[in-house]
């Protein structure tokens, strides 16, 4: 006997779910674990964890400077504070990155990249770009609603 299923109301009067979105949304999320399961046997392979070279990656993106502050990084890693602090400790022991005295203000340690850090960054992110561009239309979040038509 098939159980009940109850429709719950969907936001901004959207319709329900069709199979096409389900099965939209499982490809997106089976393309987006692929990638993250490329980049973390591709790291593992050059030496680092995925938590370190996603660290490296997150400091070197910061927009328009060559630092973050832990802060800043918890925020763009998802991550606790005091868990962020023990990421950049084990990554300064690799000699990754390194804290530096805010010139601006005393209080405040920036977080910079090593050169071996930058090394690690200029092997591995050309080869994160090459994936993602293999993987361009894989990666591309699916269309919902009236634009999924091409309207």
């Amino acid at each position: 006997m098939e159980e009940a299923v109850e429709v719950v109301a969907q936001p901004d009067g959207e319709a329900p779910m069709s199979k096409e979105d389900f099965e939209a949304l499982a490809r997106f999320r089976f393309a987006v674990r692929s990638y993250l399961r490329f980049s973390e046997e591709t790291v593992r392979e050059h030496g680092l964890t995925p938590q370190h070279y996603q660290l490296l990656l997150a400091i070197k993106g910061v927009p328009g400077r060559e630092w973050a502050t832990v802060g800043e990084l918890a925020d763009q890693l998802q991550l606790r504070h005091h868990s962020t602090v023990e990421l950049v400790d084990r990554a300064q022991g690799n000699g990754l990155v390194q804290r530096v005295a805010d010139p601006d203000d005393g209080r405040a340690v920036r977080v910079v990249l090593t050169d071996r850090g930058q090394r690690m960054l200029s092997v591995l992110s050309p080869l994160h770009r090459d994936q993602m561009r293999r993987m361009a239309q894989a990666l591309t979040p699916p269309r919902w609603g009236p634009d999924a038509a091409g309207t």
